[in-house]
């Protein structure tokens, strides 16, 4: 299993805020498939696909993935019976192999595709807002699954043992981005 930097990681981080600025994402949970839609990357489920097509990428992924299509355009193909907190991982994790130029499918960028798609669904400074005190609370507010949020509380505490509530740049960035019309006034 590959183990990513600290610059790795900060990199990755930097990307997500850039996309949700640029994109105008305002607002949690996030929305993988907008977010992909204003992207513009196209969006396949398995369910539009002939039997044929549909068993052909399955073999290539249970879940999801990229893939640039024959007239040059991105694409992400994805399992629509897997629920939508899963999907909508799957789709983030995709959205994540696109933005950070992904090729190989090494580990490395399994590595960081995985990480851009828990950071993008659940940023430790958001979290901090809601004050979770169990996985249930940040399932409930970031729409993930239960598994998916004990990852996501894992993360918040590892985040506030490590600085928290004292923001970098780019976390200020993301808190002034999903200002409330409340903490404006």
């Amino acid at each position: 299993m590959y183990h990513l930097t600290d610059e790795e990681y900060e990199f990755i981080k930097g990307e997500v805020i850039f996309l949700f600025e640029k994109y105008d994402v305002r607002c949690i949970p996030i929305d993988a498939f907008e977010l992909a839609t204003k992207i513009g990357i196209i969006l396949i489920p398995y369910s539009s696909l002939t039997p044929k097509k549909r068993k052909a990428v399955e073999e290539v992924s249970n879940d999801g993935f990229f893939c640039e299509l024959k007239d040059g355009k991105e694409a992400i193909y994805y399992n629509d019976t897997l629920g939508y907190a899963r999907v909508n991982m799957t789709i983030l994790h995709e959205i994540g192999h696109c933005v950070l130029d992904h090729y190989e499918g090494s580990e490395k960028e399994e590595a960081e595709a995985k990480f851009f798609a828990k950071y993008a669904a659940a940023p430790p400074p958001l979290i901090h807002r809601i004050k979770p005190k169990t996985p249930a609370d940040i399932a409930e507010a970031f729409d993930l699954s239960y598994e998916a949020a004990g990852y996501a509380l894992n993360y918040y505490h590892k985040w506030l043992n490590y600085g928290g509530s004292e923001y970098t740049e780019y976390e200020r960035r993301l808190l002034r981005q999903f200002e409330t019309p409340e903490e404006v006034m």
